[in-house]
């Protein structure tokens, strides 16, 4: 059966055949596979390099997604979304229509339109790569929602078949802690969202083809990271003062190939156990890596949930955009859940991880 002509599929059709999309990329997610049709082969290429790993060959896919670089820009009356609290600049705008949302990003021109399942990005997409990576990444996870899943703002990695989540108040280090249990021998499954959902009487988590993002002091304090910034570049960070270095805004990407070999980046996972980090640089208590009750400790619940935010829009309007706090609750109650407090302590913190995985306990 044919779809009903809503104002989003004539928009999305007359876009397509104006910028017609014959660059065709498959990704694989665990088990969800995604078509992206491109009409630019040079972002064909950076999307390629960038979702290595997850390169597929063609099949019918899950999710179907069109990519146009183009200079076109949509006349629509745009509600602007809130900065994020601690913010202050407004970054997006966007518009409801018949059959889908449309989502205008002020700073690029970069415009997202989205509805039961059509999915389009179309703007200067050259010039901002990591927006149509964040596109692909949020189809996935509004796939991943509508199939039931909570979503979790942590990282994960999976060790021997254990799979650990770690959360943290923000600028707590998920992403250092990650990478310095990879250096261990742990898989990869998350930077920085988790799509949690049950299997029977244990749960299962789901991570994001997105590639970390550390400050260079994660960078000069873990030798595996080394090719992540150039040479001169870390000379200039080595020589400034700790407090300095830990405060620095820029970001690079690691590359997990490149840093920890083939076949660490896995997706999906098993999910044992959450660490949330609640911990200070200036504390002067003892280091503390103990099991705690969430039913108990509330407060730290907030480190690990997370809104759906505007890329989610439910096939039925009826249904929740957000999971409860009760519903977040029942989902952890079935796992172990950790809490790091005192100094940051990041060797500790590994070992803690490590032993938990290896055996499900610490010592």
């Amino acid at each position: 059966m044919s779809e009903i002509i809503t104002e989003r599929l004539q928009l999305t059709s007359e876009i397509r055949h104006t910028f017609p999309a014959s660059h065709q990329l498959y990704l694989a997610f665990g088990g969800c596979t995604i078509n992206v049709g491109l009409n630019s082969e040079e972002l064909n290429r950076v999307l390629r390099q960038y979702f290595k790993p997850f390169i597929a060959g063609p099949t019918d896919p899950q999710i179907v997604i069109t990519v146009h670089e183009a200079g076109r820009q949509l006349n629509y009356s745009y509600s602007v979304k809130q900065p994020d609290p601690g913010k202050a600049k407004i970054k997006e705008e966007f518009c409801d229509i018949d059959g889908g949302r449309i989502v205008h990003k002020r700073l690029t021109g970069m415009q997202f339109i989205f509805g039961q399942g059509d999915n389009l990005a179309v703007g200067p997409c050259l010039k901002n790569p990591n927006q149509v990576i964040n596109f692909i990444n949020n189809r996935f996870i509004e796939w991943k929602l509508q199939q039931g899943a909570i979503l979790g703002h942590a990282a994960g990695v999976q060790h021997k078949g254990r799979g650990l989540a770690l959360a943290g108040f923000s600028g707590m280090g998920k992403s250092t802690l990650a990478l310095h249990l990879m250096s261990k021998g742990t898989s990869f499954v998350s930077n920085d969202r988790l799509l949690v959902n049950k299997s029977g009487a244990d749960l299962l988590m789901a991570g994001v083809a997105k590639l970390p993002r550390v400050n260079p002091g994660t960078v000069l304090n873990n030798p595996d990271l080394t090719v992540t910034i150039p040479e001169e570049e870390r000379r200039q960070f080595a020589e400034l003062p700790l407090d300095q270095l830990w405060m620095l805004e820029h970001k690079y990407d690691v590359d997990i190939d490149a840093c920890f070999g083939k076949n660490r980046f896995i997706i999906e996972s098993p999910m044992h156990g959450l660490l949330i980090l609640n911990w200070n640089r200036e504390s002067t208590d003892d280091f503390s890596f103990r099991t705690v009750s969430l039913d108990e400790r509330p407060d730290l619940l907030s480190a690990f949930m997370k809104s759906t935010g505007l890329f989610y829009l439910p096939y039925q309007k009826d249904t929740a955009l957000d999971a409860s706090q009760d519903e977040y609750l029942e989902h952890l109650r079935r796992i172990t859940v950790f809490e790091a407090s005192g100094p940051v302590n990041f060797d500790l913190a590994a070992l803690k991880c490590l032993q938990f995985l290896e055996s499900g306990k610490i010592i």
